[in-house]
């Protein structure tokens, strides 16, 4: 044992020593660990820091928008992704992208155990990964599950695709995505592959989980399969993100379901004038068959509605309602997730397939303060990640409490571009608590003044 470990460091040290860029290095920490199980080998030791299901921010990162595009560009900014109060990464697909029928998406797939050359290699990720480890944040990819690139490396396999009438394999029906091919689940052996695939990345990159992009695509069955399998690596507490609004995922095992449906009721809120009280309905609805620790992660971007709809400034009023929206995200009922460019206010969209403009991280840093202030109370805060839920919400005004044990705290946030006066609920009116991001002693009577597109963040 003791001579397989030090070969396999020495041969780390060789490799990392060939790299034609200096900052790559294989942090100390990462001495690899030989598996009982032959068929993996553990690179690096399993991160042991992983915080509950519910105490999770997540931070998207879109490699193509950073500069210059690849894993280093990411290792470069881990600080400030950490300053943000981010304590799980999420990577856009890695791997390599199919170049047959393709448009350059890193949704399709060409090779599942590969790393794409343009972000960099096997060990670039592995430091990447190391070294937000050492920054007491985990990592989790980003696996396309329903569908590949017609030149994957498994296209040959005719079975494991679903086809035609006459054998053709086709794209997954209904979709208009004619960039991929639809994988056929009904094969075993296929869904097998895919299950060995997925687990290879957490015992070669160190990696803490997935998101799974389409998840409504592969069948609950499959789901239920693949995830009893990765919770059996006893070695990593895995988190598992389905990108998808169907509550029947909770049964299947993941800790996450996508907040669609909030998301696209937050933004009718601001284009439509629709009551804030519609909240509410999905605070509920979306956690049907939940457990305590089961979340929904919301947000006010990312790498789709970005895109296709617009930035967080253009959709929910500029840079106070945006903030405004972004409270209720991370505060009411939900895990909150950041894409990559919205702490700094980016004013443009990043528009598929995401190499035409590059995120400048020096503008606003007023908005990186407040996205600083709001996610660093989320951290201090039980009551905040656990607590209960009390809705006191009103057709223009989130208002709502959230209570663990003794710790109390009270957010009032105006979603409209307009003074509101909010009456206060009897169970709060005559109250007294501080003010949660400066102390500060705050008396409430029976009404407040909320100014446009402000909110009020209390704590006792």
């Amino acid at each position: 044992m003791k001579n397989i470990v030090s070969v396999l460091v020495l041969f780390l040290f060789i490799s990392c020593s060939k790299t034609t860029n200096p900052v790559v290095t294989v942090p100390i920490d990462t001495v690899p660990v030989i598996k009982t199980d032959s068929t993996y080998i553990q690179y690096g030791i399993p991160y042991s820091n992983m915080p509950d299901s519910r105490d999770v921010s997540i931070y998207q990162v879109n490699m193509r928008v950073f500069t210059p595009g690849n894993f280093q560009s990411v290792i470069a900014r881990l600080d400030s992704i950490k300053a943000l109060g981010i304590n799980v990464i999420y990577l856009m697909p890695i791997y390599p992208v199919g170049q047959l029928n393709a448009f350059n998406s890193p949704y399709c797939v060409k090779d599942y155990n590969s790393v794409n050359s343009e972000f960099g290699t096997l060990d670039d990720l592995r430091n990447l990964v190391a070294l937000a480890h050492q920054k007491n944040m985990g990592v989790i990819l980003d696996w396309v599950a329903n569908h590949t690139s017609w030149d994957n490396t498994w296209i040959t396999n005719r079975t494991w695709y679903l086809q035609d009438a006459n054998y053709n394999i086709v794209s997954p029906p209904g979709m208009g995505w004619s960039d991929v091919a639809q994988l056929n689940y009904t094969n075993t052996t296929m869904r097998l592959a895919m299950i060995k695939a997925m687990k290879s990345w957490v015992y070669k990159a160190n990696i803490d989980g997935f998101r799974y992009d389409y998840a409504d695509g592969p069948p609950s069955d499959f789901w239920q399969q693949a995830i009893d399998t990765l919770r059996n690596i006893s070695t990593h507490k895995l988190l598992l993100l389905a990108e998808s609004s169907n509550t029947n995922n909770y049964s299947a095992g993941f800790d996450y379901i996508f907040g669609f449906n909030f998301y696209g009721k937050l933004k009718t809120i601001f284009s439509s004038n629709v009551s804030v009280l519609s909240i509410d309905n999905l605070n509920t609805s979306e956690y049907t068959g939940a457990s305590a620790n089961q979340q929904v992660v919301r947000y006010t971007s990312n790498h789709d509605v970005d895109g296709s709809d617009g930035t967080p400034l253009q959709l929910f009023g500029g840079r106070t309602g945006s903030m405004a929206s972004f409270v209720v995200v991370a505060y009411m009922k939900s895990v909150p997730m950041v894409y990559t460019g919205q702490e700094v206010g980016t004013p443009i969209k990043l528009v598929f397939p995401f190499t035409t403009t590059k995120v400048d991280w020096s503008i606003n840093p007023d908005i990186t303060a407040e996205y600083k202030k709001i996610l660093a109370f989320r951290n201090s805060s039980l009551a905040i990640r656990q607590g209960q839920l009390t809705s006191y919400s009103t057709a223009d005004i989130c208002a709502f409490t959230k209570q663990q044990g003794t710790e109390q705290v009270l957010v009032i946030s105006n979603l409209r571009n307009s003074v509101i006066n909010y009456t206060l609920p009897t169970a709060i009116a005559g109250t007294t608590w501080s003010d949660a991001f400066n102390g500060t002693s705050i008396s409430l009577n029976t009404q407040v003044t909320m100014q446009p597109y402000t909110y009020l963040v209390l704590k006792k």
